[in-house]
C-alpha cells in the first residue's frame, strides 16, 4: 500500500500532464534502484507492476513497493519512506 504527502500529490500530479503533453502514454513509474528506489518516465508498466491512479496523476509501481511517497529538497524529489512512517517534509 503507498500513502502520498500533499506535495508528493502535487509534484507526480504535474510530472504526469508534462509528460502526456509529449505522449499519451508516458507516466511515472516507481521501482527498485538498489538500496532505495527511483521514479522514472515510462510508456507501459511491467509485467507485475500495480497501476495506482492518484488524484490528477497515474503512477505505475513495482510489485511489493509500499510506504510513503514524500518529496525532499533540492530540487523536489521524490522518495519513498518506510510503511508507517509519521516523517513528512515541509515545503520551503
Amino acid at each position: 500500500m503507498l500513502e502520498f504527502t500533499e506535495w508528493a500529490t502535487d509534484i507526480l500530479r504535474r510530472s504526469h500532464e508534462a509528460a502526456r503533453r509529449f505522449n499519451p502514454h508516458a507516466t511515472v513509474r516507481l521501482s527498485r534502484a538498489g538500496s532505495g528506489v527511483r521514479f522514472e518516465l515510462t510508456d507501459e508498466p511491467r509485467e507485475r507492476d500495480e497501476v495506482i491512479e492518484g488524484d490528477g496523476f497515474l503512477l505505475y509501481v513495482e510489485h511489493g513497493l509500499e510506504g510513503v511517497v514524500d518529496v525532499v529538497e533540492p530540487h523536489d524529489r521524490l522518495i519513498l519512506r518506510p510503511p508507517g512512517s509519521t516523517e513528512r517534509s515541509i515545503r520551503g
